[in-house]
């Protein structure tokens, strides 16, 4: 039931790649719409996700790891990241206990400097550092912005989270519900899906293939009343490339599909017939014909 008071309002999580804005994401909302790899800069959209609660609700926006550029695709996922900071109530910066201060925090914080907004230092990962080097965390990043609050988190375990989600909701306007509750993104499940075939390949395949790579979904037919047929591209950027994502006699594009149709299937709630090609377009993250058929278009942003 929606009280008088209700608030709502958009989050935007930023912060450098692999600090686990994406975990964090996923345990929040309850459910996976997030991809997670160790590899950095594994998200490369906003991804917004949705939590209603009876007193609030919350969209929060998970944004590509700000980093410097080295490529089309790289220029594209930092202006998306840097943008979303106009668009937003609150700001969650987000940094991993276990690396400490970087140069890279050092950048995003200049970026803060001008936000009139309230901004929050989540540290995440405390589970994997002794509890007494928090203090000395908390007080070096004191120093250097000016943040409404700090909060040690760890996103995997859930620690400190419902304590986090309280004072966001304090800092929320008063606002309308956005989206009906059962909602919890506003991507199409022809993009998720998508994102789940690549999270497979990220955690499957070597250094060299993680963010050479793309998705695109061919064709999704519902074939009878319990199943869906999917077809699905990894676009790749050379022919060795290629080759390791298929792998010997396509043991590892097998195994890709297998690992995937299980997230699919339990976000479609039905059985996933799920067809897997691999196409090569050499240096396709620096053309913007490609990076636009790929859901990359940067005249949104």
């Amino acid at each position: 039931m929606q009280t008088n008071h209700y608030k709502s309002g958009f989050i935007s999580i930023i912060g450098r790649p692999n600090v686990g804005k994406s975990t964090f994401l996923n345990y929040v909302i309850g459910q996976k719409i997030a991809i997670m790899s160790d590899k950095p800069q594994t998200t490369r959209n906003k991804i917004q996700g949705v939590l209603t609660r009876d007193d609030a609700q919350f969209i929060f926006i998970d944004t590509p790891g700000i980093h410097k550029p080295k490529h089309r695709l790289g220029d594209f996922m930092v202006k998306l990241a840097e943008n979303t900071l106009n668009e937003v109530d609150v700001i969650l910066f987000m940094i991993n206990a276990e690396e400490g201060y970087g140069k890279g925090d050092q950048y995003i914080m200049d970026r803060l400097q001008s936000m009139k907004k309230p901004i929050f230092l989540i540290i995440n990962k405390v589970d994997l550092i002794n509890q007494a080097d928090v203090f000395p965390l908390i007080e070096l990043y004191k120093e250097k912005c000016n943040f409404r609050e700090i909060v040690p988190i760890s996103a995997r375990e859930g620690n400190n989270i419902p304590e986090l989600l309280d004072m966001i909701a304090n800092q929320l306007p008063e606002g309308p519900k956005y989206y009906p509750d059962e909602q919890v993104t506003d991507h199409p499940e022809r993009f998720i899906i998508s994102e789940f075939i690549r999270e497979k390949a990220l955690q499957l395949t070597r250094e060299e293939i993680p963010h050479s790579i793309a998705v695109v979904i061919d064709a999704i037919e519902k074939r009878s009343s319990n199943t869906v047929y999917i077809q699905a591209t990894i676009i790749t950027e050379r022919k060795s490339q290629k080759g390791i994502i298929i792998g010997k006699q396509g043991k590892m594009l097998k195994e890709i599909g297998v690992r995937a149709r299980r997230d699919i299937e339990a976000l479609l709630g039905t059985r996933v017939f799920l067809e897997l090609w691999v196409k090569v377009q050499e240096d396709w993250r620096n053309k913007l014909y490609h990076l636009e058929q790929f859901g990359f278009n940067e005249e949104e942003y």
